[in-house]
C-alpha cells in the first residue's frame, strides 16, 4: 500500500502514483506500507536480510534513499539515527500488546517505523498496516493538513511523537498489572504470583530494550546535527527526548518495583517456612522429654520400684502430662508459640 500527500500555497493534494508525488510542488509526504516484513507486499524475501521492491523500491529511488536504509526497516533493526546530506534516517519501533500466552494474556509487540526527512519530502515506511502513522495521516490529510507547511521534518515529529505516545500507554497497563501482582503479594502470595512477576520483569525488559536506544537515536535531531531538521523544529524534538528519558526513568522504576516485589515474594516464602519449622521444632521439643519418660518405663527390667506400684501408671502420665505443660508455658511466655 501507497499514499502520497503534498501541500502548498494553502492546498493539499493526494496522489496514488510516486512519481507524481516526488514531482509535485511543495512538501510532500510518501507513506509505503509493505504489510508484513516477512514476504509482505514490496519485500524480497532472499533468506536472510529482505529486500524492499515494487512501490517500496520505486520510492527509494525516487527520493535517493539508500537500499540499506531501507533494510534496516524491512529488517526490522534496532533504533537508530543516520544523518546524511540528502536526508535524514530514523528507525523507531512501535509498540502494543497482543494476545499471548503469559500470565495477563498479552505478550508486546514492537514494530519498525522508518522516517526519513529530506529537504522537501516525508518518507515513512511501516510493515504492520501502520498502527502508529496513520492517525497522524488521516489529521494532516483533512483537518491539521497545513501542518505540512511547516515543513516535512514537523510532520516527522508528528509521527515520532504518536510512537512515543504509545510507550505511555504501554506503561500504563503494565502499572495497573504491578499494583495487582504487589496486592497479591501482601495478601495472598502463592506459587503462581512469582510466574506473574517474572512475566511483568520480560515485558518491562522488551520496553527497556525498545526505549534505551530510541533515546540514543533522537538525541542527534535534538542538538543541531541533522540539517533536515530546523531549528524551529528542533524543540519538538526535544520534547520527544524528554518524554523517551521520562519513559526510561519510569521503565526503570518499575523494573525497581518487579524486583521488590519478588523480594517481597521471596521473604514471605521463606518467613512462612520459618514459621512452620519453629512450630515443628516446639512439637519435637515437648514431645522428646515424654519419650524419654515413655522409653526410660518401656524398659524390661525386673527390678525397677515403679513397676510393683499400683499408682504408676497414673503417676507416670500426670508427669509427662505436667511436664508439656511447664515446657508449652515457658514457650509461650519467651514468645516462641
Amino acid at each position: 500500500m501507497i499514499r502520497a500527500l503534498s501541500y502548498t500555497d494553502g492546498e493539499s493534494a493526494t496522489f496514488a502514483d510516486p512519481t507524481a508525488a516526488v514531482e509535485a510542488p511543495g512538501t510532500t509526504w510518501v507513506w509505503v506500507d509493505v504489510g508484513d516484513a516477512d514476504g509482505g507486499e514490496g519485500v524480497a524475501d532472499t533468506g536472510g536480510t529482505p529486500r524492499p521492491t515494487g512501490d517500496l523500491a520505486t520510492v527509494t529511488e525516487r527520493f535517493g534513499i539508500h537500499p540499506l536504509h531501507a533494510e534496516d526497516v524491512l529488517g526490522d533493526g534496532r533504533p537508530k539515527s543516520e544523518v546524511l546530506d540528502e536526508y535524514t534516517f530514523l528507525l523507531v519501533k512501535a509498540a502494543r500488546f497482543r494476545i499471548g500466552e503469559t500470565t495477563f494474556l498479552e505478550e508486546i509487540r514492537t514494530r519498525p517505523v522508518g522516517v526519513f526527512v529530506g529537504d522537501d519530502w516525508l518518507v515513512t515506511v511501516t510493515t504492520d498496516g501502520g498502527g502508529a502513522v496513520e492517525p497522524v495521516w488521516n489529521r494532516l490529510a483533512s483537518a491539521e493538513r497545513r501542518a505540512l507547511a511547516r515543513g516535512p521534518d514537523f510532520a516527522g515529529y508528528l509521527v515520532i511523537d504518536r510512537v512515543v505516545d504509545g510507550y505511555f500507554r504501554l506503561l500504563d497497563e503494565l502499572e495497573d498489572d504491578i499494583e495487582t501482582v504487589e496486592e497479591l503479594v501482601i495478601d495472598a502470595p502463592d506459587p503462581d504470583t512469582l510466574g506473574e512477576i517474572n512475566d511483568l520483569r520480560r515485558e518491562l525488559l522488551s520496553v527497556r530494550r525498545v526505549v534505551w536506544p530510541t533515546r540514543d537515536a533522537l538525541s542527534p535531531l535534538t542538538r543541531g546535527d541533522a540539517d533536515h531538521v530546523a531549528e524551529a523544529s528542533e524543540k519538538y524534538y526535544r520534547d520527544v527526548y524528554d518524554h523517551v528519558v521520562q519513559l526510561v526513568e519510569l521503565t526503570e522504576t518499575y523494573r525497581d518495583l518487579t524486583a521488590g516485589a519478588r523480594d517481597i515474594y521471596l521473604n514471605t516464602l521463606s518467613q512462612s517456612t520459618n514459621e512452620v519449622m519453629r512450630r515443628l521444632t516446639v512439637v519435637a521439643t515437648v514431645v522428646l522429654p515424654l519419650t524419654f519418660v515413655a522409653g526410660v518405663f518401656g524398659m524390661n527390667f525386673a527390678s525397677m520400684p515403679e513397676l510393683a506400684w499400683p499408682y504408676a501408671y497414673h503417676a507416670t502420665m500426670l508427669g509427662m502430662a505436667g511436664i508439656a505443660v511447664v515446657l508449652v508455658a515457658y514457650f509461650r511466655r519467651e514468645g516462641w508459640l
